[in-house]
């Protein structure tokens, strides 16, 4: 077993990343830094399959004082100038992504290269405006929750795993096809909506596609990343930046038309 120190995140604070598998995968990313790289979904297949868990279905008050509370928790960090610039150890808490502001609750430190986000996500239906299919150079796993009148709509290009656990919650899962290819053809996009006031768990593994897109005012992510520096150090990347640790598979966002419920 190998240990490596890395600066990376901008910090005099090194933050251990220990490799133990000698076969472990190389980098995915073309330019390491770039916020914005598109792969050729025509040639994409998913490394994996994701796997949605339904938890639980709870009463409209109760959901909607949970996500309130953590929606609340990203609104306010947004509104700080202090979240929204690097930190001593050159890591911006408070970030943006397709689907909503972002706050990051827990940074990597040394021993753990895990971190933790909330993602207060915003409705489609206000701007019109689609989130795009993409996946990420390090695993996810994602607490999904939504309060009255708001659903969520996940899609993925492999079939979905889809488990039933604690109280029972109807998941509708259908298949469509995936808007704009560009390929000859089509390509199947499989989806799940997870219904208001539920509670459902996601795990998405490396390099697996999905997109996640919400109608109404009450809806949230909890979100744990944990090879989060050893993504840093696996794609030679300058910082820690979720956006750099994603990359799409559509040029650009579509119109709220592509993920209609």
């Amino acid at each position: 077993m190998s240990s490596e120190e890395i600066h990376a995140l901008g910090s005099n604070e090194p933050v251990a990343i220990v490799s133990t598998d000698p076969w472990a995968p190389v980098g995915m990313k073309a330019a390491a830094d770039d916020e914005n790289e598109v792969t050729d979904v025509v040639a994409f297949r998913d490394a994996g399959s994701c796997h949605v868990t339904a938890v639980a279905t709870l009463s409209p008050s109760t959901m909607k004082e949970l996500v309130e509370t953590l929606s609340q928790i990203v609104r306010e960090r947004h509104r700080s100038e202090r979240e929204l610039r690097p930190n001593p150890r050159g890591i911006i808490r408070a970030q943006t992504f397709e689907e909503g502001d972002v706050y990051m609750l827990e940074e990597p430190f040394t021993g753990f290269g895990c971190d933790r986000y909330l993602i207060d996500f915003y409705d489609v239906r206000n701007r019109d405006i689609c989130s795009r299919m993409h996946y990420h150079t390090g695993l996810r796993f994602v607490r999904i929750m939504t309060g009255p009148a708001s659903r969520i709509r996940i899609s993925t290009l492999s079939a979905l795993r889809i488990h039933q656990a604690g109280f029972p919650v109807h998941l509708e899962a259908f298949v469509d096809e995936l808007p704009d290819y560009p390929g000859p053809g089509s390509r199947r996009r499989h989806n799940v909506v997870v219904p208001e006031c539920s509670i459902v768990d996601m795990a998405v593994p490396r390099g697996c596609s999905h997109q996640f897109n919400a109608f109404g005012p009450y809806a949230v992510i909890d979100t744990v990343h944990p090879e989060e520096t050893i993504e840093v150090f696996r794609e030679s990347m300058s910082g820690l930046r979720m956006m750099a640790q994603t990359l799409f598979l559509a040029d650009e966002q579509p119109s709220s038309e592509a993920c209609a419920l």
